[in-house]
């Protein structure tokens, strides 16, 4: 099989943030949870990304020292491929995911996690130019409301929205759980 699954950033540490909105999470989870468990039975490697930054100190839920650096509760469990860490935004920066993807043949990523327009967004446009075909499967991200610079909010759904906006047909083709999934049983 030529497609892997990304979970980039599905950790704990975001729960430790002022941001964090069980609301938004819940969903978010279902379909992570789905696209884990669908790729897993379709024989579709699943690499774990983690994010460590920040100063190394107990009270950055970034560090590895406050114990967050780990996958989010209520994560379903698999079995990774592999399993990286990472300091920037992209995935593919100073890991050796790009590495290791080359070394398995892959040429399409499905791209899931946590932050939508971060982590996910990054990833997906980096791989892009580099030459992998991406799935971004919109509902399996996550992401929250923000602060614009003259204080107002920029709502999720927005952000969201914006992110399909400009991934699609440029940078990767959005799918839901199952189209991602159909789209990678059908490679060789």
């Amino acid at each position: 099989m030529n497609t892997c699954l990304l979970v980039i950033d599905a950790q704990e540490s975001f729960r430790h943030r002022a941001y964090f909105r069980e609301d938004r999470f819940a969903p978010y989870l279902a379909a992570q949870n789905a696209l884990i468990e669908q790729c897993v039975a379709a024989g579709v490697p699943v690499v774990r990304i983690l994010h460590q930054d920040g100063p190394d100190a107990a009270d950055n839920p970034f560090s590895a020292r406050s114990g967050h650096v780990r996958p989010i509760d209520g994560l379903v469990e698999f079995d990774a491929a592999a399993q990286f860490v990472k300091s920037r935004h992209s995935a593919l920066v100073g890991t050796g995911l790009d590495v290791w993807l080359v070394q398995h043949g892959i040429r399409r990523l499905i791209v899931s996690g946590i932050r939508t327009e971060q982590c996910c967004e990054t990833t997906t446009r980096n791989a892009s130019d580099l030459g992998w075909e991406v799935d971004y499967v919109t509902a399996a991200t996550l992401t929250f409301d923000m602060t614009i610079p003259d204080g107002g909010v920029l709502r999720a759904d927005d952000i969201v929205q914006r992110t399909e906006t400009v991934l699609r047909d440029r940078f990767a083709t959005l799918c839901t759980v199952d189209e991602a999934v159909r789209r990678a049983r059908s490679q060789p």
